[in-house]
């Protein structure tokens, strides 16, 4: 079955060799730029999505334009792709089930789920809480006969929750119990620094997943460090907007649309990505 060995093969490529850099799309036109320059699985990302969409991230979508997104982008590539389903679209255990079978059905064969407190600020959600989510994500997967690749991301660092003397422990402690709740991997955005990264990998049998930012570590570095993979996450999509505002400023300004074709994709090679 096509989805049972993508799913195996995404669990295969956190093995190594090396650590697997993930390029995350918000439409099928950036996944297939991404699966043409090499990459080995692709990722969605919530906040792409929902900025292609008008909205900002933070489950402004509703779960259908969530789970269209993916299968649009599942349909463009033939490499495993892992969806972001941020907090699981659902208030209980038995929706983020729900969410988890519809983004399987989708064409995704992993999927991110966070643990931010739904009240927002720098509070993350019950652990119990989350556990039982993750366990229904799991659940769900199973029913679907989908290995699927669970990645249980901790927003602790990211959020800047409680004391920062504590938040090693805090994570570590997250990573714990998420394992054994089910979870194939454990997703810390925020630890970058080489000694928090050394220690999350100590800590937990699980691969350990970052997010690329202006401090993280190089893939040679992060592979020497034990980390197993690199999530790029709205980066792409935000240096896309940028782009296109700079294009608009130039020709604005100064009539000038230099920036637009220098080094741009041709029209001809464009329409080839599709083909």
């Amino acid at each position: 079955m096509v989805r049972t060995g993508q799913a195996q093969r995404f669990h295969a490529l956190h093995r190594g060799p090396g650590v697997l850099a993930i390029l995350n799309a918000w439409d099928a036109g950036s996944a297939r730029v991404f699966e043409q320059a090499g990459c080995a699985a692709i990722g969605t990302t919530s906040a792409g999505i929902a900025y292609a969409l008008g909205r900002p991230d933070g489950e402004a979508l509703t779960r259908a334009e969530l789970v269209e997104a993916t299968a649009r982008i599942a349909a463009a590539t033939e490499l495993p792709l892992t969806a972001d389903v941020e907090s699981g679209y659902g208030a209980t255990p038995a929706e983020v089930g729900e969410t988890v079978a519809a983004v399987i059905a989708a064409g995704a064969v992993g999927v991110n789920l966070e643990d931010a407190a739904p009240e927002g600020g720098a509070a993350l959600r019950d652990l119990d809480d989350q556990c039982a989510r993750l366990r229904a994500a799991r659940a769900a997967a199973e029913d679907a006969g989908v290995p699927l690749f669970l990645n249980a991301r901790t927003d602790a660092a990211w959020l800047g929750v409680g004391p920062a003397e504590q938040r090693r422990e805090l994570i570590a402690a997250r990573a714990r119990a998420y394992a054994e709740a089910g979870a194939d991997g454990i997703f810390a955005p925020g630890v970058s620094e080489p000694d928090e990264l050394a220690a999350l990998v100590a800590a937990t049998p699980l691969p350990v997943n970052v997010l690329a930012t202006r401090t993280t570590p190089s893939l040679d570095e992060l592979e020497r460090l034990g980390v197993r993979r690199l999530s790029v996450g709205s980066g792409p999509v935000r240096a896309a907007l940028d782009l296109a505002g700079r294009i608009a400023l130039e020709v604005l300004e100064t009539g000038s649309s230099e920036l637009m074709v220098a080094g741009t994709l041709t029209y001809r090679e464009a329409n080839a990505l599709f083909r």
